[in-house]
């Protein structure tokens, strides 16, 4: 297997000799509209994102729930692509260099051609690539042709998954592995699942890449529990949807951001980091 080292490994290097976690932030690119992302990226990276995930909306998000699957619908009817998303990225890298992941179904991939979205991700500026539903026992070739040109490769791992998936995942992902905190589909949650820190264990045993967990993360004290590093998608979605028509749009979610990020940078936020390490 090709081996990476960009930007997301030199992202978590950091953090772990920092002694914080990762902040990872998910927004639905083109919602509410294609000219608003790179506002809201470098919105994010303000506010204190490490990293962001960008998602590819899609007409059928079956792992996501409605303030995502909303997203999708936005973004679609204001005339989102793939190739347009590229082509911002591109703009993006001219003024950040924050980590940036691509966050997709498989299906637009398929449809763009998945040697050519290799090759023009990379050459765009992005950093990595998510496939929501792509079976990592059917994997191999993927992986290889995204690693060839670079590209790291995030696979999900779900307190569900069997000790054998957890090792595909771990030989098949690269920069971090994704841990779903619980099963069902993306949303806010009270509470960070029971079933995470068992899952952060039995993860461990096969792999020492860094572990960032999501799916339920909506507020400052849930983010300051977790691991490696921590991914927030439907609080900032919502908060994106909340705003949308207004100007202050980029300022809300950096704002709402910086609040999230808080306890990363505190010593309570520390001390519960060291908790979730081991």
């Amino acid at each position: 297997m090709v081996s990476t080292a960009g930007r997301i490994a030199s992202l978590f290097t950091r953090k772990k000799q920092e002694g914080r976690g990762a902040f990872i932030a998910y927004l639905t690119a083109g919602d509410p509209s294609p000219d608003c992302l790179m506002d809201l990226v470098l919105a994010l990276e303000r506010g204190g994102a490490d990293l962001i995930e960008l998602g590819v909306p899609f007409s059928d998000p079956i792992a996501d729930g409605p303030v995502i699957q909303r997203a999708s619908e936005r973004a679609l009817r204001a005339g989102m692509t793939l190739p347009k998303l590229l082509e911002i990225v591109r703009r993006i890298r001219e003024k950040s260099e924050v980590p940036l992941l691509l966050f997709s179904y498989l299906n637009p991939l398929l449809r763009y051609g998945f040697d050519r979205l290799a090759n023009d991700a990379r050459e765009a500026g992005i950093d990595g690539v998510l496939l929501t539903d792509l079976s990592v026992e059917e994997a191999d070739e993927p992986v290889r042709r995204l690693r060839e040109t670079g590209l790291d490769t995030v696979f999900l791992a779900a307190p569900t998954s069997t000790d054998r998936r957890l090792g595909l995942v771990a030989e098949h992902s690269s920069g971090f592995i994704y841990l779903v905190s619980r099963t069902g589909v993306t949303g806010e949650q009270a509470s960070v699942s029971a079933g995470v820190l068992p899952l952060v264990e039995r993860t461990r045993r096969h792999t020492e890449l860094p572990l960032a967990v999501g799916f339920g993360i909506s507020t400052p004290e849930q983010v300051a529990q977790i691991a490696d590093g921590v991914v927030v998608g439907s609080a900032i979605v919502k908060t994106i949807e909340a705003y949308a028509s207004s100007p202050a749009l980029a300022a809300e979610v950096e704002c709402f951001t910086a609040w999230l990020t808080a306890p990363l940078s505190s010593t309570a936020g520390t001390r519960h980091l060291d908790r979730w390490r081991g």
